[in-house]
């Protein structure tokens, strides 16, 4: 592997952050109206239709939204919720911050998200929710979730992070459960710099997502009434602005990242990496472009990529073999969760993202063929 050291830097994320956006955070920033005006109205109506929803609510960051979801449904000590075992690691705090348990599923090789051949056995009498990823863009098979969810009588929060614009069968990822998450953090599609949203057709529950993220207000005759013991998860109108302004090109901003998988996929050639899935009926968001090496030890592509100026890192954790899981589940994640863990120690994400130039991803291409 030969290094150039002469290059331009091409980090793994890049936020496409445009003039007309910063004009319009720059209107709001004058106006004085700061915390949930006018733009958190807009997000969150351009979110509902989108979606083709009754309620979208705008929320502080995308671990907020999860956080609220296990809350306004109850869950707390003594349930249980499966999430998957590859995830970023919020999917499984979030329910030890409710005091409930998370239960672990192993997740499929090829697309990185959750078995569901292999989500039954984990149910159990505890069992209240299931906390689905569609990781890294790509919807897992959330039809058959929801269908296993309603046999057992469990709640499904559709953890659609990094997802925004997946369909399986055209339809929309974070519209199947009875919530559904989204993140606006800066390496997703459209950012807030932080932010989430969630989804949901269920009017008690949207009045009640409003109240916690609100301290627990609710207006009586035009005062103030604390009526739940809430939180601080409010967005500023500045903050709702810069991804409101964003969301109206996510068309485009999808299909060029398209364009750029498609020059991975025709111009990495070499056969110690494996290239993402792609199954039939479901669409590819490409949050992230998830490679797994085969024979190849991962900090020392991370470092030769590094040195010849492209960004890289692995894509998510093998969550029950971080410290914390270990320690208090005693888990050995290679042993009972072998392809999270595969795919946390042999997983490479490269730059994916509005600004990359298809000539940056022919020079990535390039790299990754020297290894």
């Amino acid at each position: 592997m030969q290094t150039d050291n002469k290059t331009k830097f091409i980090p793994l994320a890049r936020p496409d952050i445009r003039e007309e956006d910063i004009l319009l955070v720059n209107e709001v920033l004058r106006s004085g109206m700061l915390v949930q005006g006018e733009f958190v109205k807009k997000l969150e109506e351009s979110f509902a239709t989108y979606h083709n929803v009754k309620h979208a609510i705008v929320v502080s960051n995308g671990t907020a939204t999860l956080h609220l979801a296990l809350k306004v449904l109850g869950v707390g000590t003594g349930d249980e919720v499966i999430v998957p075992a590859f995830s970023y690691i919020a999917t499984a705090n979030v329910v030890e911050l409710v005091g409930a348990t998370p239960v672990f599923v192993d997740i499929e090789e090829n697309s990185f998200n959750i078995d569901v051949a292999k989500i039954e056995e984990k149910i159990s009498k505890r069992t209240k929710a299931i906390i689905p990823v569609h990781e890294f863009g790509l919807a897992c098979d959330i039809e058959s979730i929801v269908l296993i969810a309603a046999k057992h009588n469990i709640l499904v929060i559709e953890d659609a992070a990094c997802a925004l614009g997946a369909t399986q069968n055209e339809r929309l990822v974070g519209t199947y459960g009875i919530l559904g998450s989204f993140s606006l953090h800066p390496r997703k599609s459209i950012t807030s710099g932080e932010g989430g949203i969630l989804l949901t057709n269920d009017d008690k529950i949207a009045q009640k997502l409003r109240q916690l993220r609100n301290h627990g207000i609710e207006m009586e005759n035009g005062k103030m009434n604390f009526v739940e013991a809430g939180f601080n998860y409010r967005m500023t109108d500045f903050q709702a602005a810069l991804a409101w302004s964003q969301f109206q090109r996510l068309k485009q901003t999808l299909e060029y990242k398209n364009q750029l998988a498609e020059i991975y996929f025709s111009q990495i050639k070499n056969s110690k990496i494996k290239l993402p899935f792609r199954p039939g009926g479901r669409n590819h968001t490409w949050q992230t472009f998830h490679l797994l090496l085969n024979g190849l030890d991962q900090d020392t592509v991370i470092n030769f990529l590094k040195e010849n100026g492209i960004g890289t890192n692995y894509g998510a954790q093998c969550i029950p073999g971080q410290t914390f899981y270990q320690k208090k589940y005693s888990f050995n994640a290679q042993q009972a969760f072998p392809n999270a863990y595969h795919a946390y120690t042999k997983g490479l994400a490269i730059p994916m993202y509005e600004k990359l130039t298809t000539d940056d991803a022919l020079k990535i291409s390039d790299l990754i063929n020297q290894l």
